[in-house]
């Protein structure tokens, strides 16, 4: 697919000012914003809900990719429809119903994505890919941003996508999430991802269009 998207994660922003940072990233030419909710106890750190995705709807056209890092997302799915998400990403590992909390979301009119943690294997994946529109494979472990991407989940990327090609599902889109920076962005490009969730590379940076742009750059070397 030639469909590639540098999605930026506001998990590194500054929520002092919230709105700014995701205009920055924007104006720097980003469509799509990661969103990262996290619960407390599928992983251990606690972030935002379906209020700050409601308050980023009002204001702000682009994709707001939502990627629920909660136990029982089925609990809490028909919040973030109502707020306005466009992608919802669940974790396999997080519910024992991962086929009908997928279907929840494409019910919902919304785009589903299928989440698996770095020591998750692709084996579910002919049994969910029917009802799937995005795999987002961790690069790191979950919970935390400013981690390094784990060599191994590179290969994992480049096996998901011969499996989908070979599944008659080449549409799906691979979404990477964790350590990608200037240095990791382009093996996980050629290995098979389109989507790549940035949150230090970016807005770490003051000059947030010369980090989407430097990005931008490694993806094409």
């Amino acid at each position: 697919m030639n469909v590639t998207k540098i999605a930026p994660s506001i998990l590194s922003a500054d929520f002092g000012c919230l709105e700014k940072e995701v205009a920055s990233v924007v104006d720097a030419g980003c469509d799509w914003i990661h969103i990262d909710v996290m619960d407390g106890h599928f992983v251990p750190n606690i972030t935002m809900g379906p209020l700050v995705v409601s308050a980023l709807r009002r204001r702000f056209r682009c994709t707001l990719d939502v990627h629920l890092m909660i136990e029982k997302p089925e609990s809490m799915i028909p919040s973030f429809v109502e707020a306005g998400a466009d992608v919802i990403t669940i974790h396999q590992e997080a519910t024992h119903h991962p086929h009908r909390a997928l279907q929840m979301i494409r019910s919902s009119g919304l785009r589903a994505g299928l989440a698996i943690n770095p020591g998750t294997g692709l084996d579910s994946l002919p049994y969910l890919v029917g009802e799937m529109d995005l795999l987002l494979i961790m690069t790191v472990n979950p919970g935390f941003g400013g981690q390094t991407l784990i060599p191994a989940t590179v290969s994992k990327v480049a096996s998901a996508r011969r499996q989908l090609v070979e599944l008659g599902r080449g549409d799906v889109l691979i979404e990477v999430d964790g350590g990608i920076n200037e240095e990791t962005i382009r093996e996980v490009y050629e290995a098979g991802a389109n989507v790549f969730v940035a949150g230090s590379a970016v807005f770490d940076h003051s000059d947030r269009t010369d980090a989407v742009a430097r990005l931008t750059k490694a993806l094409a070397m």
